[in-house]
């Protein structure tokens, strides 16, 4: 099971970027997928999560209505739309997935696999 992340950068404030998951190996017990980032000296934040194989999808308030989580099953594809970024948003940002089936939500426990993160810088 390998996830890898891409897609990040820099950018300026005001900015957009699209990251991208791809997802390799068994993954049929993935029950949703998620973003994280971490910024230096800070602690890792759940941004967006999305069910695999559905439509739902939930956010962190202080990302909600600037980024968009969505998913291409066929390719085994996550992806998440950044819009409207600003300093605050720089970080490297991390895809997981979970095989939990009783909980939803944006928990970095709850999640069991990780990518090796994208580095994204607003400026």
């Amino acid at each position: 099971v390998q996830l890898v992340e891409s897609g990040g950068g820099s950018v300026q404030a005001g900015g957009s970027l699209r990251l991208s998951c791809q997802a390799s190996g068994y993954t049929r017990n993935w029950r949703y997928m998620g973003w994280f980032r971490q910024a230096p000296g800070k602690e890792r934040e759940g941004l967006a999560a999305i069910l695999t194989g559905a439509t739902s999808t939930i956010y962190a308030a202080s990302v909600k209505g600037r980024y968009t989580i969505s998913q291409d099953n066929t390719k085994k594809m996550v992806y998440l739309q950044m819009n409207n970024l600003s300093p605050e948003d720089t970080a490297i940002y991390y895809c997981a997935a979970s095989t939990r089936a009783a909980v939803w939500g944006l928990s970095s426990t709850d999640f069991d696999y990780w990518g090796q993160g994208t580095q994204v810088t607003v400026s």
